[in-house]
């Protein structure tokens, strides 16, 4: 009687167990993706140029922490973005990528709260310009 008593209580206990173990969860996760701080569309003021412009960040679909820029300094929304990639709170260009009409740019920027501040160079082949940009998320 004492063996059945605890087969009947042990299979009791697993089954508690089984289903306890399939109650749906409500919580979403969080996003781990590190990009997701830096997409979207940013306002642009920079030093260099004293202009004021836009920029769009967008995640490289074949990499798990690349971005692509679009008008990276005011070179053009229709040209090659500049890519670079997300660490942390830090984001730096792909070195030595020509982008508009043919600067050469390099350099990182760092994300606090919802503005990246840049220094980046941008080298058209006569002048190295050292340039400070600070986007601000829109």
């Amino acid at each position: 009687m004492k063996s059945i008593t605890l087969k009947l209580t042990i299979l009791f206990l697993v089954t508690t167990a089984l289903f306890s173990g399939c109650t749906k969860d409500n919580t979403t996760p969080e996003s781990t993706d590190v990009r997701t701080a830096f997409l979207g569309k940013w306002s642009v003021s920079e030093t260099w140029t004293k202009l004021s412009y836009e920029v769009t960040i967008t995640a490289d679909p074949s990499s798990n922490d690349g971005v692509f820029i679009s008008n990276f300094a005011d070179a053009g929304a229709s040209g090659i973005p500049a890519g670079a990639v997300v660490s942390g709170n830090s984001i730096t260009l792909d070195p030595d990528q020509v982008i508009g009409e043919g600067l050469k740019i390099n350099g990182s920027g760092t994300l606090s709260g919802s503005k990246i501040l840049w220094n980046y160079t941008l080298d058209n082949g006569a002048t190295l310009i050292q340039a400070i940009a600070t986007y601000t998320k829109q």
